[in-house]
């Protein structure tokens, strides 16, 4: 397992808009997801999670339901609205520039320069 990295501030909606992006998830399992498609590189805690999908529901960016879990326990599932699939997408192509950009800027040699 590699080891964990703090999540950059304004990261986490992002990560929850992503995880969301890829199917409707209640609360934990968006948890699961997150360490899923970083490899375990990135945890969140759930007292940043649950205040981030209130946040989400009430920008109109999510739309909770109530319905089943796995283990047939009473959860609030999550899915993307018309508006977070679109933030969803201006937001990657932020991170998209930003990360390229970086990755020029750290690659730079002094004979470059």
């Amino acid at each position: 397992m590699m080891d964990q990295a703090q999540i950059l501030p304004g990261t986490l909606d992002l990560l929850i808009l992503k995880a969301v992006s890829l199917g409707p998830l209640h609360g934990y399992g968006i948890l699961l997801r997150i360490g899923q498609i970083t490899d375990s590189a990135l945890l969140i805690e759930q007292g940043a999670l649950y205040p981030a999908l209130f946040r989400l529901v009430r920008q109109g960016l999510l739309r909770a339901s109530w319905g089943v879990s796995e283990n047939n326990r009473r959860a609030k599932f999550y899915e993307l609205t018309a508006a977070g699939r679109k933030r969803f997408r201006d937001e990657t192509a932020g991170w998209n520039r930003l990360a390229t950009a970086m990755a020029a800027a750290l690659a730079a040699r002094p004979e470059e320069i």
